[in-house]
């Protein structure tokens, strides 16, 4: 029986979180399920991460609580999982709660048995019986007395959920053809139908960014010009970036709102949340020429580059909502602080972010705007803002989970790449260049295997890379490497990009079906073989590789990459388009394909070409420049000093004019 806790050697900083639990907790892996079989005693999987709120309660409630803890380690072999290290558990185990109780979240809590079988789970218990959920020792109890006497249930049980989870989407039947761009601009009805015309967003409380919908409207009204769509748009980011779901001191967003109006957040910020949302804004920018669009881009932008980013050039995950001990505390204000901080500017600051003597939660104030599309500070607010900030930066700053994580540094990356491009940002494109050398030097292997999670040296421990990498790990950066070089002129991002694609190809491509597997075939047995379909919080790795491959194979005219992205897109575009708030950056790489791709290659020394290929906004262009790639048929007898606009390799006449260039290319769109 384990005598000891074992999570204080772990790399995750949410497992190192629970290392002075009572509670005997083991890391995923054999060794637990080899203590579960000899004690003959259920597994109890609890998966969770660093900045989950909820998380933190159910911890403090139940994990740091003794008597729970001996109920726990009397029945049970405990095992805790960073979901974000791990997605793969996750994602199974997550399918069977949802399977069981109609929904899902986190924490999660999962019975399992000896074979890692789901029987039994759900989400948060809490301490004592509350609104008819059972508490969490009489939920561990009746667990134990079920495994004890009633065996057979339990196997009838667990053999079902695995029998349900294993056959997720393999009812999923590959379509001839893909549908045309009619079908896709006809989804906007249906992201339409659940648009809040008052707030922005979509839905009810909780609300959720859903960044991805909102790129796909904003590509959707590149199609058709429908300005309805735009408004959509517009008015979501107004309602967000005023909200208090933004930091309107610091830069940057919150995970999600608890209200309809985007006041009150759970505080804690991701990663990708910021890759996500900064990409939407400046694609909203490219279209509107709005300034606060472009604000929101570069506070947000700044934020990531000021406090999430290491030394050496990776991106960590997350900020934690807690500080403290308390959910929020490092961003509210009361009237009587705000006052003292900003002397003169106190009534205009008062005014500006709605701050009240009475506060508007919890007896305190988030700072938010009152008034909609009106970020742009004039100078007694921005003093404010600044005096603000740095008081702020006084206090205990919330925890920070400074795990690397090679997908959510894709997507900044790529963010982070195309904004420099597009802003004319030579320090954000070389942050964007010590991103990228930072993950091939410290998420591969010496046999250049790419690896999930890398965290620095702590307590005597050396900094490393663990987890073998999974399929969105390897989408995310074939498209982050492919827009730094596009961003950079410089061949070696696509090089690492083909290397990567090759990998994605030969680990976690299905033969019989087309798209990709969640695991690698040389990862860790599970009980079944996950596929991560749809896109949710992040992009799913299927329309990570599709928008990866699109690209990549324009740029080097590789046919493989076209064709993997061909099969992953038609497996899935039939129900992307009758479910598009679930496939939505599924969509986009659909409009790729079917609307097809613009090539423009610029040869020689012509940054005023460069210029004018990035100007506007053009999902459906990819850009060669820079140094030569002759093993693309893109660069194949061209002459210096000019600009090519090409589709599938064929090239109309040359330009060497930026305003002749921007000309071509709306001519170009116009025909599509």
């Amino acid at each position: 029986m384990a005598s000891a806790n074992r999570l204080a050697s772990e790399t995750s900083p949410y497992l190192r979180q629970h290392a002075e639990n009572p509670v005997h907790w083991f890391p995923w892996g054999e060794d637990a399920f080899a203590e579960a079989r000899e004690r003959d005693v259920p597994i109890l999987v609890s998966v969770g991460y660093s900045a989950c709120h909820w998380c933190h309660v159910m911890a403090h409630e139940s994990f740091e609580d003794e008597a729970t803890a001996a109920v726990m380690n009397d029945g049970f072999v405990n095992i805790k999982v960073d979901r974000e290290e791990r997605p793969d558990v996750d994602a199974i185990y997550m399918e069977a709660v949802q399977a069981m109780t109609g929904s899902g979240g986190w924490p999660m809590t999962v019975f399992v048995d000896h074979d890692g079988r789901p029987f039994f789970g759900g989400t948060y218990f809490p301490p004592q019986r509350r609104g008819g959920m059972p508490s969490f020792t009489e939920l561990l109890h009746a667990v134990t007395e079920t495994w004890t006497n009633r065996r057979a249930d339990i196997d009838q049980q667990a053999a079902g959920l695995t029998e349900t989870i294993r056959t997720t989407g393999s009812r999923l039947v590959a379509d001839d053809t893909l549908p045309d761009r009619r079908a896709i601009t006809r989804t906007a009805a249906a992201i339409g139908a659940q648009f809040d015309p008052e707030w922005g967003g979509f839905g009810s409380a909780p609300k959720f960014p859903h960044t991805m919908a909102l790129d796909l409207l904003l590509r959707i009204h590149a199609i058709d010009g429908d300005e309805a769509n735009l408004a959509m748009v517009d008015r979501s980011l107004d309602a967000m970036a005023a909200g208090g779901i933004y930091d309107h001191l610091g830069g940057g967003f919150a995970r999600y709102s608890t209200d309809r109006e985007w006041l009150v957040p759970h505080f804690e910020k991701m990663l990708y949340d910021q890759a996500l949302l900064a990409r939407v804004y400046l694609h909203a920018w490219q279209v509107t020429g709005r300034h606060d669009h472009r604000q929101v881009v570069e506070e947000t932008i700044d934020y990531v580059l000021r406090e999430l980013r290491h030394a050496d050039g990776g991106f960590f995950s997350a900020e934690d909502a807690d500080s403290e001990g308390v959910e929020g505390k490092f961003y509210v204000w009361s009237a009587d602080e705000l006052d003292e901080v900003c002397g003169d500017a106190a009534a205009a600051a008062r005014e500006w972010y709605g701050v009240t003597p009475r506060g508007n939660w919890e007896g305190t104030n988030i700072l938010h705007r009152p008034v909609f599309a009106a970020l742009q500070r004039p100078p007694e607010v921005e003093e404010a803002r600044r005096a603000l900030f740095d008081r702020r930066s006084e206090r205990i700053r919330p925890g920070l989970d400074d795990k690397v994580l090679t997908e959510w540094n894709g997507l900044m990356l790529a963010t982070l790449a195309d904004a420099a491009a597009a802003l004319d940002r030579p320090d954000w494109l070389a942050a964007a260049v010590a991103n990228g050398e930072f993950l091939l030097g410290s998420l591969r292997r010496d046999d250049g295997r790419w690896m999930r999670s890398w965290q620095g040296g702590h307590d005597g421990r050396p900094a490393g890379a663990r987890h073998l990498a999974y399929a969105a790990d390897h989408g995310a950066i074939i498209d982050a490497f492919v827009r730094l070089g596009e961003a950079s002129g410089e061949g070696r991002w696509l090089v690492a990009a083909r290397n990567t694609a090759d990998a994605l190809l030969d680990l976690f491509w299905d033969e019989g079906r087309g798209g990709v597997f969640t695991t690698g075939t040389d990862a860790e047995r599970l009980v079944t073989r996950p596929k991560d379909l749809m896109d949710g919080a992040t992009p799913s790795a299927q329309s990570l590789a599709a928008h990866g491959f699109l690209r990549l194979g324009a740029l080097t005219g590789e046919s493989r990459y076209l064709d993997a992205a061909d099969a992953t897109l038609r497996l899935l575009a039939g129900v992307a388009v009758e479910h598009p708030t679930s496939f939505a950056h599924l969509l986009g790489a659909v409009d790729l394909a079917v609307g097809g791709i613009t090539e423009v290659v610029i040869t020689g020394d012509r940054p005023d070409l460069v210029a004018a290929a990035r100007t506007g906004y053009r999902p459906n262009v990819v850009i060669a420049w820079g140094e030569r790639d002759d093993t693309s048929p893109l660069w194949a007898g061209r002459a210096d000093d000019l600009a090519y606009v090409c589709r599938s390799f064929a090239c109309r006449q040359p330009v060497s004019d930026p305003d002749d260039l921007i000309a071509e290319l709306d001519a170009m769109a116009a025909n599509t």
